[in-house]
């Protein structure tokens, strides 16, 4: 995975703590510990996360192209998000399937 600079980018001047722990913790150690979930189950669980609690804006469509690109295909991305439907309910699974037809339709 990329290394993610999104904190500094964007709070460095207004919460530089944040921006570390953002970048150099969640994306750094947590992201990078592959010893027992590979980055592909990291990206599965965060999407289900991200849509089970309603953040269905930018920081989702940051996670769903995060998993395409670690090698969650489209068809297995459709089957988790219409699984989780039954949980986290039908608007936030069209919502999501919003997200996720358009970046697994771009080339």
């Amino acid at each position: 995975m990329e290394k993610v600079t999104a904190g500094r980018d964007k709070l460095l001047d207004f919460a530089p703590k944040f921006a570390e722990l953002n970048d150099d913790v969640l994306f750094g150690d947590i992201w990078a510990n592959e010893s027992i979930l590979s980055v592909k189950q990291r990206c599965v669980l965060t999407v289900t996360a991200l849509i089970s609690s309603g953040i269905l804006d930018s920081s989702l469509e940051f996670h769903l192209k995060n998993a395409k690109n670690n090698g969650v295909t489209k068809e297995e991305m459709a089957e988790i998000i219409t699984h989780i439907a039954f949980y986290v309910g039908w608007p936030k699974a069209w919502a999501a399937f919003n997200f996720a037809k358009k970046i697994y339709e771009e080339e």
